[in-house]
């Protein structure tokens, strides 16, 4: 009895041998067809928007900055903004300039003979005197109206004024352009103001004193040339009388 429970403890054992020799190869063959290639590393798990390191590198070289400036280093500068049709008035000279920017963007300086008041230079209300500073036209009157045609109190007579005549006096004709005072104190305000003070651009009939102080304190111009100034200028440009 004992013999054969011997005999059947080696068996066992020599079966449970023979079956670990014949597995070693199995499990060689596995761990080879396991392990990685040569000179290649496992691949590592990567989000699906993300690039390698040498990619990102390059990518982050080319990329430009939002508020980077992208014009090529060479490029001409953008112009400032043009300057507005302005008028100014050289008592001394007596001369009206018009700086004048045309919509196509030509500029161009028209210069016109003009009169300023011969009572001289000041603003007080009353003094007849043409006042200095900084003005703008207010109002422009007598738009389409013949040349020569008379003005009283802005409103046309029907009546055109016969040039040079003699003691034509100091009659408002062909174009006004009303002028408001835009410096308190010196041409806007109580007793000084240039608007209250009724000064004009406008045409006169005494021609023949344009170049010379002749007016009552407006600035008369040619009746031809106060046409012209009329239809290039708008309402609000600027006029800046000086000494």
């Amino acid at each position: 009895m004992q013999l054969r429970q011997t005999k059947r403890k080696s068996t066992a054992r020599f079966f449970w041998g023979l079956n670990f020799l014949l597995m070693i190869p199995l499990i060689f063959i596995s761990l080879v067809h396991c392990s990685p290639e040569p000179n290649k590393q496992l691949d590592k798990t990567v989000p699906l928007n993300s690039q390698p390191a040498d990619v990102q590198q390059n990518s982050q070289k080319n990329l430009i900055p939002e508020n980077m400036n992208k014009t090529p280093k060479h490029a001409n500068p953008c112009v400032t903004l043009p300057i507005e049709s302005k008028i100014e008035v050289d008592i001394s000279e007596q001369k009206l300039y018009l700086f004048c920017r045309y919509e196509d963007g030509n500029e161009e300086v028209k210069i016109y003979p003009v009169s300023t008041s011969k009572y001289g230079i000041g603003s007080e209300a009353g003094s007849n005197k043409t006042p200095l500073g900084l003005h703008h036209i207010k109002n422009k009157i007598g738009d389409g109206a013949p040349q020569g045609m008379i003005f009283k109190a802005r409103q046309s007579t029907k009546r055109v004024a016969e040039m040079n005549a003699v003691g034509a006096g100091d009659l408002v004709t062909t174009r006004i352009m009303w002028l408001k005072g835009l410096e308190p104190g010196q041409n806007s305000g109580r007793g000084i103001d240039s608007y209250r003070r009724y000064i004009y651009i406008h045409g006169t009939a005494e021609e023949n004193k344009i170049g010379q102080p002749a007016s009552h304190g407006c600035v008369r111009m040619y009746n031809s040339d106060v046409i012209d100034l009329f239809e290039r200028v708008t309402e609000g440009t600027e006029v800046y009388i000086k000494k």
